[in-house]
Formats: structure tokens, sequence, C-alpha cells
């Protein structure tokens, strides 16, 4: 019998992980203000900007690519992303050298314009981006440290 309770709670965290989430509504309301809970310090460097050109116009001259992370507030993969994933020092790294990342809070700000121009129907979705603003690479739903990876070598070896 413990055997089958692990089994469900393991099946039911990777579908969670694998699917993203799927709705556009949040599924509660955060009665926390953004002030009241510090960003927290990613290995990842994240651009700050409201804007996307900017980014692409700085992946065009740095020669990099752009790296983009849609999420929600409420969405589960998204905060386990932030927690697991953009934590890790040496994916930090390798995403810091090769990729300008930029997070996109699909609900706020410019974000809702971006997630509409880009079809984002879950989250997270994780995009790729030539200078261009051409999708190399997409994914909906979480990808942990290694398909992150490969997904980030895929869309290098478009370039």
């Amino acid at each position: 019998m413990p055997m089958l309770k692990y089994c469900l709670s393991l099946l039911l965290i990777s579908t969670l992980l694998f699917l993203g989430c799927k709705s556009t509504q949040p599924t509660s309301q955060n009665t926390t203000t953004e002030t009241s809970s510090p960003k927290p310090k990613f290995a990842f460097d994240f651009a700050e900007s409201e804007q996307l050109m900017p980014l692409l116009d700085q992946a065009k001259e740095e020669r990099k690519l752009v790296f983009v992370d849609f999420y929600t507030d409420w969405c589960l993969p998204c905060r386990l992303m932030e927690r697991d994933v953009f934590m890790d020092k040496d994916l930090g790294s390798f995403f810091n050298k090769n990729f300008i990342s930029y997070k996109v809070d699909a609900e706020k700000g410019n974000g809702a314009n971006l997630a509409q121009i880009f079809n984002v129907k879950a989250y997270p979705t994780l995009l790729f981006l030539n200078d261009k603003g051409q999708v190399l690479e997409r994914k909906e739903g979480a990808a942990y440290h290694s398909e992150l990876r490969a997904m980030a070598e895929s869309a290098m070896s478009k370039r």
C-alpha cells in the first residue's frame, strides 16, 4: 500500500511538470504584495526590460541567442523551475555565456502582449530566439537541467 501511494504521488508530480499550467486564469488570488517578498537571486542573469526589441539588439551585438521564460505567479511548474533550475550555478554559467535570458510574466505589463505574439497557451513556455525574434526551439511545460541544456544546444546549432 505505501508503494501504491508513492507511485501515485510520483505520477501526479510528473504530470504537473510535463504538462505545465494550461489555464490562462489563476486558480487562487495571492493577497501578498510584490514588495513583501524580495525577488530571488537566480544563477541565470535575467535581463530587466519591458520590451523584447532591446534584448534582440543586445543579442545581435553580443552574438548570442535569447532565452525567454513565459511564466505566471500562480504556476507551480514555473515556481519549481525557479527553485530547481534557475538557481543552478553550472547551468546558469552556460546560459549567461551563450544567451540573453528574459523572464516574462505573461499576465502583467507588456508580457500579455508578448504572450499573444508568441501564442503562449501554457506555462511555463520556454523559447529560444535568434536576434530577429524567430523561434528556434519551443517547449510548453517545465524543462529540467538536461532537457533545458539540450534545447539550448539545439537552438545554438540552428543559429
